[in-house]
């Protein structure tokens, strides 16, 4: 078992040490996945919960070479090439498990949205995520439209997994403390194996009109090529992206194919 340790700030990363928290967001991973993969171990609080799953396949990937060694020496269980000293965000990851595979971890702030990226890039093999991250980022990936903290990855993530925000995490459950809470959120697939759409306009169109979310959609969407006038009395014309839910983008996104735009 491994216990609370004096640890080292990595890559943004704050350890947690609160045990009770760790078990709380290991025990949010659902018992049905057999595969999991642990993103940025650290000291290995969550993985002690992790490996005693009956009939888990676990691997963990960590990119401090110290944490490697630490884990090694420490948990056993993780020899054998089921610790990866690596970066998860340039690993091939349909190389990791045969078949499906979960992914859980005490994300590093710094990069949490570039993880939640490379997971939608294979969405159709990551069926749950539960992931503790900034409060404010956790809040915006699970925001409904509507909400000021709904945004581009909001969209994309929400159009292919349902998301909840479990809990909240204060900055004395980690070393060192950080200065800002964190939140505990979990991401399931849902049924969408593909959107009514075309899927690479689609992204264009959220990433235009989010980088420009204070104006219409009308005056940010003109930056694409296609027929403007012919859209213009459209009822979204007059909407900020942030009123659109991700079905609403998609007739979006069909709309600006359809007068002349096909990405």
């Amino acid at each position: 078992m491994v216990q609370t340790v004096k640890a080292k700030k990595y890559l943004g990363q704050h350890f947690l040490n609160d045990l009770s928290i760790a078990k709380k967001i290991v025990d949010a991973l659902s018992d049905d996945n057999k595969n999991v993969l642990e993103v940025g171990p650290g000291m290995g609080v969550l993985t002690q919960f992790i490996i005693p799953r009956n009939g888990l396949n676990f691997k963990a990937v960590e990119i401090d070479a110290e944490s490697v060694e630490y884990l090694i020496k420490n948990i056993p269980a993780l020899r054998d090439d089921k610790i990866i000293s690596a970066d998860f965000l340039k690993m091939d990851l349909d190389s990791l498990f045969d078949g499906n595979f979960a992914v859980i971890g005490n994300f590093p702030y710094n990069i949490s949205s570039q993880i939640f990226f490379k997971i939608l890039e294979h969405k159709d093999r990551v069926p749950e995520v539960v992931g503790m991250l900034q409060r404010e980022v956790a809040q915006r990936l699970a925001s409904p439209p509507g909400k000021k903290d709904y945004g581009i990855l909001s969209v994309l993530l929400q159009a292919y997994y349902d998301i909840e925000y479990l809990f909240t995490v204060d900055e004395t459950a980690f070393t060192p403390p950080p200065k800002v809470k964190s939140g505990v959120i979990r991401l399931k697939r849902n049924r969408v194996t593909h959107l009514d759409c075309n899927e690479a306009l689609f992204k264009t169109v959220i990433k235009t009109t989010f980088n420009q979310r204070r104006k219409t959609i009308w005056n940010s969407i003109r930056a694409l090529s296609f027929d403007h006038e012919a859209v213009r009395e459209h009822p979204f014309m007059k909407m900020r992206p942030e009123q659109l839910s991700v079905s609403q983008f998609v007739e979006l996104t069909n709309i600006v194919a359809q007068n002349g735009n096909k990405q």
